[in-house]
């Protein structure tokens, strides 16, 4: 079986997110839940790479990051006012269903 894309969900991302993928079965952590509420955005996309998830975000701050670090393991971004709750929800499950983690290996998905 091909491994399954999971995710981590920077601060600015609204936990209904994370809910609603958890009842579609998609592995979620944010970045309350790991305990890196005040740490840089470096050290966010740190623990995505450590831990082979995709970095959901609103910041324009990892745009310009992923251009440094071209080998992080995906992100998907979104700017807050562009996609309602449930568009956002949609693209991270169609990401989920047609994407592996190697495919997202220093992408960036605009939402």
């Amino acid at each position: 079986m091909t491994e399954r894309i999971r995710f981590h969900l920077d601060e600015h991302i609204d936990p209904d997110v994370a809910r609603a993928l958890r009842r579609y079965g998609i592995d979620v952590t944010t970045t309350v839940e790991a305990g890196l509420r005040t740490q840089s955005d470096l050290a966010q996309l740190e623990f995505a790479a450590r831990e082979r998830r995709v970095l959901v975000t609103h910041d324009a701050d990892f745009l310009r990051l992923a251009d440094r670090v071209p080998q992080h393991t995906g992100i998907a971004y979104s700017t807050r006012t562009t996609r309602s709750l449930g568009e956002m929800i949609r693209s991270l499950i169609l990401i989920y269903e047609v994407l592996t983690p190697e495919e997202m290996m220093g992408r960036v998905e605009y939402l």
